[in-house]
């Protein structure tokens, strides 16, 4: 089996596939940096840096894949956002995923996975998800409400990060005699270590810490009653997390002090470096940002990225499918 991204950022999809056996072949998406942390860490597979707008099969000779998957932009959909939809440019980029697939003709991926907000489901009083369903039903897959499923990394994996998405995965009606899929709901029952991810005992560089003397240093000061779990501060207001739990990561980390977790280490009060952002999304230990690639670009990337082992339990569902119920495997058996 042989994948294929859309909107691939650094590769979160493209890991937790690769984990299940499920290898990229091509993956797409415009932005330099996360190219180059893409390149950097994620071998053999044809990056293609161009907008979507202006990929085609045909003038990019993109092969047939088993599975497209992508993680197009949410910000039109979130909930803390300007719910713009598909009013938003941004949003309108779902139908270039739509177009692609189309441009396959009878080679279509048999498999489309897609993630975004959980938001998108109700958003405009249900309009946004009607339009989307109408999308792919037309491009021949089988998908309907029951398709979706609001997954939270720190309940089905072993995670310490609440981060809730919607993903929806469709089945090409040439392919499958049903779109039913069991999504995995399962609870992780291993214990949530924080420690595992985050050093409260040793030391990071100056600039991750605050200085004792900042507003923010002092705000934050005041809720500190566990040196063990993580603070957040969200417009003007500090929240304690609940201990061996992170906060959701989000891509405007990059963008200065709000939403940014932080932590009490034997220094001081310092945020959370990009690493440890990186493993609370589930990345290996040897993943790692290029030199080249700006600390705030680095943020923006783990906060957009999805989530790797739940992308890699979403995959195993996936190719149980395809293996079991796909018209040609269920030949295969017969025969």
């Amino acid at each position: 089996m042989r994948a294929a991204a859309l909107f691939c950022g650094i590769g979160g999809f493209c890991a937790g596939f690769g984990r299940a056996s499920i290898p990229t072949a091509w993956a797409v998406d415009n932005d330099l940096y996360a190219k180059e942390t893409y390149e950097h860490n994620i071998k053999g597979v044809r990056f293609i840096r161009e907008d979507i707008q202006k990929v085609s099969v045909a003038s990019h000779d993109l092969e047939p894949v088993d599975v497209l998957h992508a993680g197009f932009p949410c910000q039109s959909f979130s909930q803390a956002g300007e719910r713009r939809g598909f009013d938003d440019p941004r949003g309108k980029l779902f139908f270039e995923i739509i177009r692609i697939i189309s441009e396959f003709k009878d080679k279509k991926p048999k498999v489309l996975v897609l993630e975004n907000s959980p938001y998108l489901r109700y958003g405009e009083g249900g309009i946004w998800f009607l339009e989307l369903q109408k999308q792919i039903q037309r491009a021949g897959y089988w998908f309907r409400e029951t398709n979706c499923a609001e997954l939270n990394a720190y309940e089905i994996t072993h995670l310490p990060q609440q981060r809730v998405r919607l993903y929806m995965v469709a089945f090409s009606i040439n392919h499958f005699r049903s779109g039913k899929f069991n999504f995995p709901m399962h609870k992780d029952p291993r214990p949530k270590r924080l420690d595992d991810y985050v050093d409260f005992e040793g030391e990071k560089d100056s600039e991750y810490y605050l200085d004792e003397e900042n507003r923010y240093h002092k705000m934050i000061s005041k809720k500190v009653s566990n040196k063990r779990s993580l603070y957040q501060l969200r417009k003007y207001e500090v929240r304690a997390k609940e201990p061996e739990t992170c906060p959701t990561l989000t891509a405007n980390m990059g963008a200065g002090g709000h939403n940014v977790p932080f932590a009490l280490d034997s220094r001081g009060l310092r945020k959370l470096t990009e690493q440890e952002c990186l493993l609370l999304q589930g990345f290996p230990p040897d993943f790692e940002f290029p030199p080249t690639v700006p600390r705030a670009r680095r943020y923006i990337q783990v906060g957009n990225a999805v989530t790797v082992p739940v992308a890699e339990l979403v995959a195993e569902r996936v190719k149980q499918k395809i293996l079991r119920e796909s018209i040609g495997a269920q030949e295969s058996v017969q025969a």
